[in-house]
């Protein structure tokens, strides 16, 4: 029962944030810190709705003053909830293309500055992805990617796709890893407190006089970075 009541309270509240950050969007159109401002929306009220404690430790996230590529790991569709709390100002995401057709959010997603790719167009992808090297660049904003793709569902990190680590050489930022424990399998939306996440962010990887023959070994770095960061908050919360 608190299962179902939870979801239906979900539902209004994924709406209605929906068209508040709309409002916010159309008032202030591609405004790189809407989208700060429009996953606070979604994050809040839905830490208190759910009920479960968060605990982030995001100092080199929130202290890093200049363009950065921030890189997190991606579990499911609550990530939107769970993440929303540590989006530093200046950030814009890059999502599918087939988000925009999500009402209200999708609308909400591209008012508010994000990045649309077309994975299944070569040429657009690309050409995506040099305006968001630009952005880097020259705009003083930073870009969030979930650097696996796809949700693992809480089973471990999928292999890292090399977009966010293509930009981050390309532009000669750095890149701040973000993590966020195994949550999806402990996760028991039908009882009063659901449970505990935490979130942590690891130190600027810098790749300023990296050319792209050193991808593979950045790619792994941070990789490894994130799995041992995970491993050891799941530690905790098991208290093993």
């Amino acid at each position: 029962m608190l299962f179902l009541l939870r979801m239906l309270a979900m539902g209004v509240h994924f709406i209605l944030a929906g068209i508040l950050g709309l409002l916010i969007g159309i008032c202030r159109p591609f405004n790189p810190d809407n989208s700060r401002l429009c996953a606070r929306l979604y994050s809040i009220p839905a830490q208190r709705m759910l009920r479960w404690k968060l605990t982030t430790d995001v100092q080199p996230l929130l202290d890093h003053q200049r363009s950065c590529v921030i890189v997190a790991n991606h579990q499911s569709n609550y990530d939107l909830y769970v993440l929303g709390r540590v989006v530093p100002k200046r950030t814009v995401t890059i999502g599918k293309k087939s988000l925009k057709w999500v009402p209200f959010f999708g609308q909400l997603f591209w008012l508010a500055g994000n990045v649309l790719l077309d994975r299944g167009n070569a040429i657009q992808a690309k050409k995506a992805m040099l305006t968001t090297t630009d952005t880097l660049r020259h705009k003083d904003t930073s870009i969030w990617v979930f650097v696996e793709g796809t949700r693992n569902l809480g089973k471990g990190l999928l292999p890292f796709k090399k977009g966010a680590f293509q930009m981050a050489i390309a532009a000669g930022v750095p890149i701040i890893p973000v993590c966020a424990s195994t949550y999806v399998k402990h996760m028991q939306l039908n009882r009063w407190d659901s449970g505990e996440i935490m979130i942590r962010s690891l130190p600027a990887i810098p790749t300023k006089g990296l050319t792209q023959e050193d991808l593979p070994q950045l790619i792994e770095t941070c990789r490894n970075q994130m799995q041992q960061c995970i491993e050891a908050m799941d530690k905790q919360l098991s208290g093993t």
